[in-house]
């Protein structure tokens, strides 16, 4: 049976790609609620949407279907009728709204079609859409917006054939996870085919941005701000049971906003090359390192790049975003110039802005697709946050 998700490392050809364009969520945003919601700014969506389109373009331009996930939600609703209520019902009590909005909001909800929906849930729902007006609570929402829904990499990860569902780190972000719950259990393209690693009602935070598909041998994975060493073992037993992996490394990184996310200081980008924040070079007495197998977790007392070159059987690169000017470095790094996004061994869309580090990839071989950004960098994330593959070509082996 061909496998619905396929993604064996971090730079095989991508073939299919999950994503989130912008919408009303990020028009529901205003400084005073950028910290609830988890978002550094107010994007301006026409420009937001043109620059998210102009990414997905280049990204089928060389040979990837791109996905959408409101889509993927009205589809799986649109198979299967008898759930709509249900998830409705549980989308209202994770968003905890105020019990006597349920009922209003819920059949605002349900008159809708399937798609028009999932893109409200997303976005949020003002009292005012209700025609409330004069209500005590002066809150303005009664669901609030996900603007961080744009991120795709984050609710779940791929891994080798199945997926980690994840719990995340914020109350204010978990609820992201219903919507590739919903498609990955319910889709016809995906129901029964998918084996889960780790289930989103599972108490231990994880988050995607911290997990890295080597090769199909080596997985890694951060202990980061927002992903837990005990989240990490308990999908490591299911990941080895299940068969494809028999080795994680875990990178314990430092626990500060600057190591938010594994890829937000780390990304692999060829066989051979990873782009990195200047700051691991900074912190590197700060990491432990381990190594995670049926036998049990033991740390490795060795330098990054070396536990690096031999997961890859190559004398890995490591490339440092903005390279040795610090002002550089933390201009491109505020902006995602880590994170981008490998389309192909030594192929990666990347933000055109972090002219500095394309510059360095592009003298150490990496072929740099430029996309804009004045507008999306403004959530904290880059290409490679916005995207979870779904299928990526397997790599050759290596000759021994």
């Amino acid at each position: 049976m061909e496998k619905k998700v396929h993604v064996f490392s971090e730079i095989g050809k991508l073939k299919s790609v999950l994503v989130h364009r912008p919408g009303d969520e990020v028009e529901n945003l205003t400084p005073e609620y950028l910290e609830r919601l988890l978002f550094d700014d107010v994007p301006f969506k026409k420009v937001a949407i043109e620059e998210h389109n102009k990414f997905t373009s280049l990204i089928r331009e060389n040979g990837a279907e791109v996905l959408y996930i409101e889509e993927l939600v009205a589809e799986t609703l649109d198979q299967n009728p008898k759930i709509k209520e249900a998830f409705v019902d549980q989308f209202i009590n994770e968003a905890s709204v105020r019990k006597d909005l349920v009922k209003p909001f819920k059949d605002f909800l349900m008159k809708m079609t399937n798609l028009d929906m999932a893109v409200k849930m997303i976005a949020g729902t003002k009292k005012l859409e209700l025609g409330i007006t004069n209500d005590a609570d002066k809150y303005p929402f009664i669901a609030d917006p996900l603007p961080n829904v744009l991120f795709q990499r984050d609710p779940f990860a791929s891994i080798g054939n199945g997926v980690t569902m994840h719990h995340m780190w914020s109350v204010t972000r978990n609820r992201e996870t219903i919507f590739p719950d919903l498609v990955f259990k319910n889709h016809k393209r995906f129901a029964g085919n998918v084996p889960y690693f780790y289930e989103r009602d599972w108490k231990d935070f994880i988050e995607g941005g911290d997990i890295l598909v080597l090769n199909s041998e080596t997985l890694i994975i951060g202990v980061s701000q927002r992903t837990s060493m005990a989240a990490i073992e308990k999908a490591s037993k299911q990941i080895f049971k299940e068969g494809s992996y028999n080795k994680i490394l875990v990178l314990d990184l430092p626990k500060s906003r600057a190591f938010m996310h594994l890829d937000t200081v780390f990304t692999n980008v060829d066989y051979d090359k990873f782009i990195v924040h200047p700051l691991i070079f900074d912190s590197i007495d700060q990491f432990k390192i381990f190594e995670l197998s049926k036998d049990g977790k033991k740390e490795i007392k060795k330098p990054l790049v070396d536990v690096l070159s031999e997961a890859t059987g190559y004398k890995v690169q490591l490339i440092k975003c903005g390279g040795e000017d610090p002002i550089a470095a933390g201009r491109e790094q505020w902006n995602d110039g880590t994170n981008v996004l490998t389309i192909a061994p030594g192929v990666v869309i990347a933000y055109e802005r972090n002219w500095v580090t394309i510059d360095l990839l592009e003298k150490a071989g990496v072929k740099v697709i430029k996309t804009p950004s004045s507008e999306l960098s403004r959530g904290r994330g880059g290409p490679r946050c916005m995207t979870m593959p779904i299928i990526r070509e397997d790599l050759p082996k290596k000759s021994s």
